[in-house]
This record gives C-alpha cells, structure tokens and sequence, in this order.
C-alpha cells in the first residue's frame, strides 16, 4: 500500500513540470511578440501615416508581413496555453485567485478572437497592395478596419493583463509590483481600446496603450522566468 508521502511526491513533481511549462509559454510568447514588432516589422507605417505611405509598404513588405502573421499564428496558441496552464497552477491553491484566473482565460480567448479578424483584415492590405498603383477606398477601408480590429483587442488584452495579474498575486507566485504593474499597464491598454473609432481614423490616442502593451511583456517575461527557475515544488508552492 502506497504511503501518503509517496502519492504526493509525483503530485508534486507533476505541479513543477507543469509550473516550469507555464512559464517557457509566457516567456516564448512573449519574445514572439517582440521580435515582431522590434525586428520584422521596424519601420513599418502607423494608423496616422498617408495612405500612399501604407500602400508603398506593403507593396515593397510583403515578405515582413507575412512573417509577422505567421509568428501571430504561433503566438497565440502559446497565450492560450499559458493562460489555461496558469489557471490551473492557481486552482490548485484556491482562494480569489482561481476566479481572477478564470477572467484572465475568458479575455485572453476574446483577445485572440479578434486578434484572428485582425491577422486576416492585415493579409487582405499585403494581398490587395500588390495590384494596385494608387490606394482605393477598398483599400483604405480595409487598413481602418485592420486598425480598429487592432483597438479593440487592446481592452480584451487589458483584461487579460489585469485578472492574470491579480490572480498570480493572490495566491502569491508574483510579487507586489508585478501586481502594480498588471493594474495600471491593464488600465492603459482599457483606455485605449475605448478610443476604438479614433484610433481606426488615425488618431494617436493609440500611443495611450503602448505602455500597457510594453508592460505586459514584461509581466510575462518576469513571470516566465520566475516560474522556470522555481528549482522544487515546494518552492513554486510557497513563491
């Protein structure tokens, strides 16, 4: 007959490999995401450039895009696995931290439900540039509606930073400022997606959730880590 400290010896080493996963997720996502934006895609037009300068883009880009919606195709599974595997290693400690895991689960799968419309709104711009010499109002529409399905994953995003935020602090896998941090990086990314209409015109209240944006990588990343490098169990229990 097995001892109860043996039954638990592989619960536990099982919550570590788990915990050690989680965190390669959060971490891999997270370097996905800025490789995009901070190699693939440097230089790349904003909402508020010409639309002859969006057009010249990715009429000369097409390899860059291409690139950077495959690496969204990647990246998202990965949120979604984090976020389900967070909510587990949560769940096993109970409290208010499961219920703000769960909120963090919902928003991340809305996040990248419209963050699918938006890969695919952005292949319609690289697909229909290279057949046209002057930009169209087709065009055009298309490029606004890519950049209002951008705004409104910001507050889908913002959701998901704040309940993944307040459910790791609640049952203490991260510390205080990671808490800070996820509240008002969430807040930011919350006030920029209201802005949705806006921000599909060209405005550049869009600048309002960069911070938000750049704050969550770094959530993830110190996360990741934190979690990666838990040596024991009882370690990642007890962080």
């Amino acid at each position: 007959m097995r001892s109860p400290q043996n039954t638990a010896t592989p619960l536990a080493r099982s919550g570590f490999v788990r915990g050690r996963l989680v965190g390669a997720a959060a971490i891999a996502f997270a370097v996905l995401v800025v490789i995009e934006n901070l190699v693939v895609l440097a230089g790349s037009p904003t909402y508020a450039s010409p639309i002859k300068e969006v057009l010249a883009f990715h009429a000369e880009h097409r390899g860059s895009v291409a690139i950077a919606v495959g690496l969204q195709a990647l990246y998202v599974p990965l949120l979604l696995g984090f976020l389900t595997g967070l909510h587990g290693l949560v769940e096993r400690r109970g409290g208010a931290g499961a219920d703000w895991s769960r909120l963090a689960v919902a928003a991340g799968a809305s996040f990248s439900a419209v963050f699918a419309f938006y890969a695919v709104l952005w292949d319609g711009v690289v697909l229909s540039a290279g057949n046209l010499a002057e930009p169209s109002p087709v065009f055009e529409l298309v490029w606004q509606m890519h950049a209002a399905a951008f705004a409104l994953a910001l507050p889908a995003l913002g959701t998901t930073f704040i309940g993944a935020a307040l459910a790791t602090h609640a049952v203490r896998l991260t510390p205080r400022w990671q808490l800070l941090l996820g509240v008002a990086g969430g807040g930011l990314l919350l006030a920029a997606g209201a802005a949705n209409l806006a921000i599909a015109d060209g405005s550049a209240l869009l600048f309002v959730g960069v911070p938000g944006y750049f704050a969550w990588m770094v959530w993830l990343l110190a996360t990741g880590v934190r979690l990666v490098r838990a040596r024991t169990a009882d370690r990642l229990d007890n962080a």
